[in-house]
């Protein structure tokens, strides 16, 4: 007997419950369509629930213009993307679900109450005061296709193998970050049987490992207002200012993050990488030398040790009389000019080398992805497969860190949604 669920022709089929899919889900539903959206997982929304440490930062207050900037590899592909939703459109989106959301430091924004599941909560209201129909533990494991054209889906759940046809059909399955939320790269393989260039998945927005295993001493520390510069085979490749944090296997944090994508990219070219933490960008090596000076005159009588703490976290206190090779019971007043010179070079130019990252389970996106040159920048429809949508990271977008990322996976399920509605009428 078949499911009655499944014996329905939908007007949109959405695949994936995440951000992308729930916003095009509920969308094409409010607009009037027969929706049917299909999760694997048992739940919709997990790795909506986790992102922004379980804040969620739905978007950011960034112009259009800035926005492409922190897209890759090239944000124009989502210009009419933006111009059908962009940040505003969010927030007065969320505001009309009950959802209330605030700005914060580098045009970050997060829902007032700082709680992912809000977020999660008002979109699968929405999708359900829209009528749509969910179903969760079922994993799409075929497109079917006819003509050129998508009819429906291959589907399986704990009664087995079943067909499920619509008119339009929403791929929005995600990549392969984070994949005990169902984020396993079900999509690339689908996109790939039917004739779409995949470009190769990468880890992006990951934490980085060094080759000095002593940083294991700095684990938990976390830096403010630093200088992070990312060098490739001896040139200066990219840099990035504000907070970083040290790991037990090397470096996190969000300029290590945003600097993560480029480094990937040149470690798998076996390219040698390295990254320079500027600890006084503010201070050139003039301005510097002589605030140690000062310093050393008025507390000179101090071991090196409390002068040091003057200048550093005391975590890396250690770490650097180690790594220049003070006696650390010295006085302040007893340092060489060559001794301070080694501590300005610290200052400046703590360097470490990288040799990988973390894995998808770590990363926070997933760079690669669906070609956007088989794909209709105005519609998100496949240039291959007539009715055929694609939205979120199953693209090759990937973005920078401050909800940059989100409000692709919004605006892209968004417009899918529409083109998609637009065909049926």
């Amino acid at each position: 007997m078949k499911n009655p669920v499944l014996n329905i022709e939908y007007d949109i089929i959405v695949v994936g419950g995440g951000a992308s899919g729930l916003i095009a889900a509920g969308h094409a539903a409010h607009m009037g369509a027969r929706v049917l959206l299909i999760e694997k997982m048992p739940k919709t929304g997990r790795k909506l629930m986790i992102t922004g440490k379980g804040r969620c930062n739905v978007s950011n207050e960034a112009p259009m213009d800035e926005f492409f900037n922190h897209v890759h590899p090239g944000g124009k592909f989502l210009k009419h993307a933006f111009h059908s939703f962009f940040s505003k459109d969010i927030i007065n989106l969320l505001e009309s679900m009950g959802v209330k959301t605030a700005s914060e430091r580098g045009g970050r924004i997060f829902p007032l109450s700082n709680k992912a599941s809000d977020i999660h909560s008002a979109f699968l209201g929405w999708c359900e005061k829209n009528k749509v129909i969910i179903r969760r533990k079922m994993k799409v494991t075929e497109l079917i296709i006819e003509n050129g054209k998508v009819k429906g889906l291959v589907v399986l759940d704990e009664k087995g193998a079943s067909e499920v046809y619509g008119k339009q059909v929403i791929l929005c399955t995600g990549g392969k970050s984070y994949p005990a939320t169902g984020s396993e790269g079900d999509g690339y393989k689908m996109a790939g049987n039917i004739g779409h260039s995949i470009i190769p998945v990468r880890p992006a927005l990951v934490p980085l490992i060094v080759a000095n295993k002593k940083t294991d001493v700095l684990q938990g520390l976390s830096l403010k207002n630093v200088l992070a510069v990312l060098w490739v085979n001896g040139r200066k490749l990219n840099e990035a200012f504000g907070e970083m944090l040290f790991t037990h296997f090397g470096l996190s944090g969000p300029i290590i993050l945003t600097l993560s994508r480029s480094v990937v990219d040149a470690l798998i070219q076996n390219n040698k990488v390295e990254i320079t933490i500027d600890l006084k960008p503010a201070l050139d090596e003039q301005k510097l030398d002589k605030r140690l000076l000062r310093d050393i005159d008025e507390y000179g009588n101090k071991n090196l040790e409390n002068v040091f703490k003057l200048w550093l976290p005391s975590k890396l206190i250690p770490y650097m009389i180690q790594e220049i090779g003070l006696n650390a019971t010295k006085k302040g007043n007893q340092l060489s000019a060559k001794e301070r010179k080694k501590i300005r070079i610290f200052m400046k130019n703590l360097r470490f080398k990288v040799t990988g990252y973390r894995p998808f389970k770590e990363a926070i996106i997933t760079a690669g992805g669906i070609d956007t040159n088989e794909i209709y920048s105005k519609t998100m429809e496949s240039k291959l497969v007539e009715n055929l949508y694609f939205a979120g990271e199953l693209i090759n977008l990937d973005a920078d860190t401050g909800g940059y990322n989100l409000q692709i996976a919004f605006s892209t399920g968004w417009l899918a949604a529409e083109s998609a509605m637009k065909k049926i009428q």
